[in-house]
């Protein structure tokens, strides 16, 4: 199973409008049975990142609020793409893979009432996509950027933790890597 991360930047991406319809409907085609999608922030986020500046909102509030935005960027990606079907829950996901269906994830039980390491300082929405590979006990993770790539911070504990004992490799690629990653599904590299 893969957990396919499609960075925030790329739901709402000028310069290449389409590219997103393509890679969701790949990923439908091609990912059915075997990947789950989790949708960056992107702009939804940027409300949270204003209050966050304007209010000195606290981590745990920028933490829920950031996850409420990533699950209205599932919530686009299935109007997008009806053939990816939400699910919120890890059960939900399980199901839907086991359907044969590629699942967008609704990470609503990513959701905090109190601090943890999923809300300290520095959370990243990459970070809540190694979470659920954790959990979900993934093969792979592939985060899909629109720019310069920005690797994972291997000094950073939650890294440390998700990684730990987990079986799954870590990739990023560029939006227009679409090709290859098709090929990875088809062939299982």
């Amino acid at each position: 199973m893969w957990v396919i991360k499609l960075d925030g930047d790329l739901l709402h991406d000028p310069a290449s409008p389409d590219g997103l319809r393509y890679w969701l409907s790949m990923l439908a085609t091609f990912g059915g049975g075997r990947v789950t999608v989790v949708a960056g922030a992107g702009a939804f986020s940027e409300p949270v990142r204003q209050a966050q500046q304007h209010w000195g909102l606290n981590d745990l509030a920028v933490h829920n609020m950031t996850v409420l935005a990533m699950a209205q960027g599932a919530e686009m990606l299935h109007a997008l793409e009806p053939r990816l079907r939400l699910a919120r829950h890890e059960n939900e996901i399980r199901r839907t893979l086991h359907s044969g269906a590629c699942a967008a994830w609704q990470p609503y039980g990513a959701l905090r009432d109190a601090p943890d390491l999923l809300t300290s300082a520095g959370f990243d929405t990459d970070y809540l996509a190694l979470w659920l590979a954790h959990r979900l006990n993934a093969e792979r993770v592939v985060v899909v950027r629109t720019g310069a790539a920005q690797h994972f911070n291997e000094d950073d504990p939650r890294v440390h933790q998700w990684r730990r004992n987990a079986a799954f490799t870590m990739d990023e690629v560029q939006i227009g890597d679409l090709d290859h990653v098709r090929q990875a599904l088809v062939t299982g590299h």
